[in-house]
């Protein structure tokens, strides 16, 4: 039991973070569902949608490295905290935003004016909170644990993104989007509750250094380390041109023509995939190869995302968006593997925020690209382009990157 995935659970303030963390990425992935379908309906257009991703990255990824930084030098805890407090404040924004009131008393216009802005202020929260959550998993579990205590954790925030995008759909249909923000609101509270039991965690980066030397740091770590850099720098791609997300309220609405039910659970589809591969790899570890195998998941992960983009039936979109989650969740294992055991722990903040930059920032910025690309090209065009972009990323990245090939861990 010493060495598997359930002996982290029996550390009490290990299954306090999973729990807040759980709770509070439910409450989140809902927000984000909530918001892009939201859009869709007071504007109409895709690139609106978009919009929301650009709105969202510019502030993540422009904070990004200075976060890490701050992260090191901080006590966790009380950082950590403090990033939910402010995510709470946001929803309650959003929530005030949403009443008929509102509408009725300015608008549309100002209503999209106040989605942009508080949307971009998450994002600066969230260059800070993301890379905290990953950084502070070390400092409560031991060393031979954190492996199962990585994915674990990559295995909560799945489970709860699947809940998040499903049960949007039927909180929209069932209490609107203001009832739906209230939900959110409850969650995200319920989640610091949790949150609230970790113990404080002292600052991982004790020697006093000059900012823009410290900052750097981290971005210099992982372009020294090639294997890092090149999962991260594959995953990057591969999302930025693959992710059809961004254009599922247009599929749901337009083209499957199906309500927000199914577009719940198209929006949760990739995500039932990933947390299904993550479960399988947790129970059954890959042993080998893990380079290989990340190489070819992501060339599957592209021809799923050029059959939902083709497709008209909904039955066969959900499936290749499923099939796209199961093999993006092979990428989800390797990444996270590689990245916490490589990393030391002085700088944990620093990469943790450097793979946000990489990672979580590009599905907003694969969101604005989506958009644009939607504007131009139209919907459909726009997805079957982002999916053959990603087997050519595969295949550069097969050709320039041989030690991604040789990868094993």
């Amino acid at each position: 039991m010493k060495n598997s995935p359930l002996a982290v659970l029996k550390i009490p303030e290990f299954r306090n973070f999973i729990l807040g963390r759980f709770v509070f990425i439910m409450g989140l992935r809902m927000m984000g569902t909530l918001v892009a379908w939201w859009m869709y309906e007071l504007t109409g257009d895709a690139f609106y949608i978009g919009m929301i991703g650009l709105a969202e990255a510019i502030p993540a990824v422009g904070l990004s490295l200075y976060a890490g930084y701050i992260i090191d030098k901080s006590e966790k805890r009380k950082l950590l905290l403090r990033t939910v407090m402010l995510y709470a404040i946001c929803v309650i924004i959003l929530l005030g935003v949403s009443t008929n009131w509102f509408h009725a008393e300015f608008g549309n216009k100002l209503i999209i004016v106040f989605i942009y802005s508080t949307i971009f202020f998450t994002g600066a929260i969230r260059a800070f909170s993301g890379p905290s959550f990953g950084a502070i998993i070390a400092s409560m579990v031991p060393r031979e644990l954190l492996i199962y205590a990585s994915q674990l954790s990559s295995t909560s925030w799945l489970v709860a993104s699947i809940t998040g995008h499903a049960m949007a759909g039927f909180l929209i249909v069932w209490l609107q989007v203001t009832g739906t923000f209230m939900v959110i609101l409850t969650l995200i509270l319920i989640g610091l509750f949790s949150l609230f039991k970790i113990k404080e965690k002292p600052a991982s980066l004790t020697v006093e250094k000059k900012t823009l030397e410290a900052v750097g740091e981290g971005l210099k770590y992982v372009f020294k380390t090639k294997e890092v850099l090149a999962a991260l720098s594959l995953d990057l791609f591969a999302v930025l041109f693959g992710g059809a997300v961004a254009m599922v309220p247009v599929y749901a609405k337009d083209i499957l023509h199906v309500g927000p039910i199914g577009f719940g659970w198209l929006n949760a589809a990739a995500d039932i995939g990933s947390i299904s591969m993550v479960i399988a790899l947790t129970i059954s570890p890959m042993k080998k190869r893990q380079g290989i195998k990340l190489l070819l998941a992501v060339a599957g992960f592209g021809i799923c995302i050029i059959i939902f983009g083709i497709s008209k039936w909904y039955w066969i979109s959900f499936v290749a968006l499923m099939v796209s989650g199961l093999l993006d969740g092979v990428s989800v294992v390797v990444r996270s593997n590689i990245i916490q055991l490589k990393t030391p722990d002085e700088l944990r903040g620093r990469v943790m925020s450097v793979n946000s930059m990489f990672i979580n920032s590009s599905n907003e910025i694969g969101q604005f690209e989506s958009g644009v690309a939607a504007k131009f090209m139209g919907a459909i065009p726009s997805v079957v382009f982002g999916g053959f972009m990603t087997l050519f990323i595969v295949i550069t990245t097969w050709i320039k990157a041989p030690s991604l090939k040789k990868l094993e861990y």
